[in-house]
């Protein structure tokens, strides 16, 4: 695949994986005797961790750990399984804050809701005015 059809395909820029190469966030790509980058299959699976990896908030610095341990082999197993497992706590703890978040929005939505058809909005003594 070449790198038009491989941004088009994840939905980032072309200079994104350019990036991504260049800074080690996936293992050099796959590249055709004229050096023009034709993306492999192993190549897109990269891209497709680097990218989803990155829309969950994981640091560059992270992801490019990751790769120099799968590169160095099976004897990284450990150690690339405590990076994922830190980087999961990291994950679940900002969908606690963001379910939170959401909770009290829909708490203050159904409030305004009601406001909408009673022409009034009621607090009680726990409620943040507004």
């Amino acid at each position: 695949m070449t790198i038009k059809e491989v941004s088009e395909k994840y939905g980032v820029t072309q200079d994104t994986l350019r990036y991504y190469e260049r800074v080690g966030m996936i293992p050099t790509v796959t590249r055709t005797a004229g050096g023009i980058r034709d993306y492999q299959e192993k190549d897109l699976e990269w891209v497709g961790l680097a990218v989803c990896m990155r829309n969950a908030g994981l640091p560059v610095e992270t992801m490019i750990q990751y790769v120099k341990l799968s590169q160095m082999g099976d004897s990284t197993f450990g150690e690339r399984l405590q990076l994922l497992k830190g980087q999961r706590e990291i994950l679940m703890e900002q969908k606690k804050q963001m379910e939170e978040t959401i909770d009290r929005l829909d708490f203050k939505i159904s409030r305004y809701e009601s406001a909408v058809e009673t022409g009034q909005l009621t607090f009680s003594k726990n409620d943040v005015e507004d």
